[in-house]
């Protein structure tokens, strides 16, 4: 007789009962049950379920014949095009790894990435060709190219492989490997980093499975769903969505360049149901001219992500058809790990405090164990008060491995059993989380704290401000006075600062008010956040010459 406990000594793992995790799966599955549905749209391009496979199949041979296997860096530069979908599938088939590059990345960064991820292949859309081949120039080591739509001409080829081209060659009968253990690492992600170097972010099988499914369910995706490609694919593996969908059986459509003409039109051509996107991207939708504008006749679900969403934007989304839905994350979480749900009492609360309370972090998506706003000194829960600032933390399956060959990095922010974010954040009574700022961000003027956050709310109140960011400028009285750029709305006239002033006045603490006003477009990452460390060195800038 056994000395083992019965539940654990007869009750054996096998291959009937335990499958490691890996969202190739969800395609798989699509394909076996609903094979001739349309799972992509490009213009006049369409791929039904069946066919995506085929393609996925394809490419995973080409590059076998290529020579990756096994936890083999694939490289990819390209917008949201099929090609973006089939790499998430195909590279993973293999156990290698997709290491999505920025498209908005100079060469110098490019190859930094290419060094870094030791990328063995490097798949190339032409319309970023010149600046991978200054970036492979600056490589000190042959990287396997190939080129996607490479133009008419033939000296404009990067590699001499040709992506269509190497698909028809391919073995469409390939059989794929898969993995056998979950844990395994599938994706290669860079930070856009500040200063230094950027950090490569780890992504395993399983953590993109749940990370699929999470937002899957948190979205509302399901059969019929139409999903617009407005969040770029590079950016956390476009938050899962290119398995998400898949593993829904809905249909994605591809989109090149964020423009809201294109967009409008899309969403009325296709009845399309959910889109993402960082705030940037609901506020080029709402202030669009009304010439650019198709109406619809149906509610689309938008997602967005970082800094809150000014109320003013939530009330023109909604005016014009859309459900926004806010979310929270970081490259480190996969992308979202929180959503603010919302509760059917807010449609009883005046406009300006539902907004509010939608604009909200909110709570932990159901595939994350948890998330807590803590003293990142004493790891304790701060009270849910709504009032005592802590760091959100986040503990999931969805949080990164860790950073690629930087073991120093990796322990700074996951630590104790938490993934540190460096975001400041109140946790309120009803569990919702709502951030502050970022660390670095809070403006401490003559001992108070001042949230740039807040400051940014109000200023984007104004009718004639579309958006505005708020850093600390230095003040021989005060510590640090907020400073705020502003970026008026299309056709706007320039208010006076004067007026400005005033109208602040009125709804901030007088301590809280902008010292400074400094007009004009705001400097913006690939993602559409606004790039306060460039804002930092023009508030340096204006020091020197008013010195």
């Amino acid at each position: 007789m056994s000395n083992g406990h019965p539940f654990e000594t007869e009750l054996d793992r096998n291959g009937a009962n335990y499958v490691p995790l890996t969202p190739v799966s969800f395609l798989t599955r699509a394909a076996s049950a609903f094979a001739e549905k349309v799972a992509v749209i490009d213009g006049a391009r369409r791929y039904t379920y069946r066919q995506l496979l085929d393609r996925c199949t394809r490419l995973a041979s080409a590059l076998a014949k290529l020579g990756v296997g096994r936890l083999d860096t694939v490289a990819i530069i390209a917008s949201n095009i099929p090609e973006m979908i089939e790499a998430h599938f195909a590279v993973p088939m293999l156990g290698a790894v997709l290491n999505p590059l920025n498209t908005r990345l100079d060469a110098a960064n490019i190859a930094f990435s290419l060094k870094h991820g030791s990328a063995k292949v490097l798949i190339v859309d032409g319309d970023y060709g010149k600046v991978v081949r200054e970036a492979l120039s600056q490589v000190e080591r042959d990287i396997i190219v190939v080129d996607i739509a490479v133009p008419e001409e033939p000296a404009s080829a990067i590699g001499k492989y040709g992506y269509e081209e190497m698909l028809a060659a391919a073995d469409p009968a390939f059989t794929w490997t898969g993995i056998t253990d979950e844990w395994q690492s599938l994706a290669l992600l860079y930070t856009s980093g500040t200063t230094g170097d950027p950090k490569g972010v780890v992504y395993s099988h399983r953590g993109a499975y749940l990370s699929a499914l999470g937002n899957g369910l948190c979205f509302g995706l399901g059969f019929d769903s139409i999903y617009l490609w407005t969040l770029p694919m590079f950016h956390c593996c476009g938050w899962s969505y290119p398995w998400a969908v898949v593993a829904v059986g809905g249909t994605q459509v591809c989109l090149r360049k964020v423009e809201p003409p294109l967009i409008f039109r899309l969403i009325a051509e296709h009845r399309v149901t959910h889109l993402c996107g960082a705030p940037i991207v609901l506020n080029m939708l709402s202030h669009a001219p009304a010439e650019q504008r198709v109406r619809f006749d149906h509610v689309v679900s938008v997602a967005t992500g970082g800094a809150a969403p000014p109320s003013a934007v939530f009330r023109s989304m909604e005016a014009l058809g859309f459900r926004v839905v806010h979310l929270y994350g970081a490259t480190e979480t996969y992308g979202p790990a929180t959503s603010c749900v919302f509760q059917a009492e807010w449609n009883e609360l005046p406009d300006d405090q539902r907004f509010a309370r939608m604009a909200r972090q909110g709570v932990a998506y159901p595939m994350v164990d948890d998330v807590q706003v803590a003293d990142p000194k004493t790891m304790a829960s701060v009270p849910r008060d709504g009032e005592t600032v802590g760091e959100i933390m986040v503990r999931s399956n969805t949080v990164m491995k860790g950073y690629l060959k930087n073991k120093a990095a990796t322990a700074k922010t996951l630590v104790d059993g938490w993934c540190l974010s460096g975001d400041l954040a109140v946790w309120h009574a009803d569990g919702a989380i709502e951030i502050k700022d970022r660390s670095k961000d809070i403006i401490i003027s003559g001992g108070e704290n001042i949230s740039s956050l807040e400051v940014e709310e109000v200023l984007t109140q104004h009718p004639a401000v579309m958006l505005a960011a708020v850093v600390a400028r230095p003040d021989a009285k005060w510590g640090e006075t907020p400073c705020a750029f502003v970026e008026l709305k299309p056709g706007a006239s320039k208010p006076d600062d004067a007026e400005v002033f005033a109208f602040c006045k009125s709804r901030l603490a007088r301590f809280k008010v902008p010292k400074t006003l400094v007009f004009g477009p705001l400097p913006k990452t690939s993602t559409g956040k606004i790039q306060k460390f460039l804002l930092r060195e023009q508030v340096k800038s204006l020091e020197k010459t008013q010195s």
